[in-house]
């Protein structure tokens, strides 16, 4: 995908129509970063359109080779990335030059890891288990004068990770809390480079469909 400063618009949107398409074909998503221009507009469009449709993913910064660099070059382009792409912190990132070869031949073992990633299941005793540990260190909270409860936890998919999680309302779980149920899944099994869904849903609506 081009930007539009260097490319006709009719030729600009068949390109985008093509990426898109790679998307939906693709397994796990190489986002190529140019190091010179950084993230760009149609960078956060792939990246977000490959973030819904729950592909693993890899951040690959190339022409490193040609960036000045100090001690805290990668850091601070990383950090450059991190805020550009606030929605895809578990993506990993690997500098690399196309030119040079730098790097080049490590790409596909990262791409087997996220793969892997990708495609992860955790059984739902030991989701459990955990999740009592998690509701306990952090426990829900509550919204005038109504608590969150978390009943359980199971993993219902794969391609991404997806889980639903079992609450007594599920308008009390706010979107910060939901989010630290998801840190904590990484924290505790990786899905590096991939995407995590969380559904919830009401126990008593489940009981009544059963």
């Amino acid at each position: 995908m081009r930007r539009k400063a260097r490319i006709d618009e009719l030729t600009e949107q068949y390109s985008v129509v093509r990426s898109l398409r790679a998307v939906d074909r693709s397994d796990v998503i190489l986002m190529l970063i140019d190091a010179v221009d950084g993230v760009t507009e149609q960078d956060k469009k792939i990246a977000g359109y490959a973030h819904e449709a729950g592909k693993a993913i890899i951040l690959v910064v190339n022409k490193w080779d040609l960036v000045e660099k100090d001690e805290n070059t990668i850091n601070k382009f990383e950090k450059d990335i991190r805020e550009e792409l606030g929605f895809m912190q578990y993506a990993p990132t690997m500098f690399i030059s196309a030119l040079t070869g730098q790097r080049v031949t490590k790409i596909i073992e990262l791409v087997d890891f996220v793969v892997e990633q990708n495609a992860t299941r955790v059984t739902t005793a030991t989701l459990n288990t955990l999740l009592r540990e998690w509701l306990h260190l952090n426990p829900p909270p509550s919204d005038k004068g109504r608590r969150l409860k978390v009943r359980y936890i199971t993993q219902v998919g794969v391609k991404p990770p997806t889980f639903v999680f079992f609450v007594n309302d599920p308008e009390l779980m706010h979107f910060s809390y939901k989010r630290y149920l998801e840190n904590q899944m990484r924290k505790h099994f990786g899905f590096e480079g991939t995407p995590i869904r969380i559904v919830v849903r009401q126990k008593d609506e489940e009981k009544e469909k059963d």
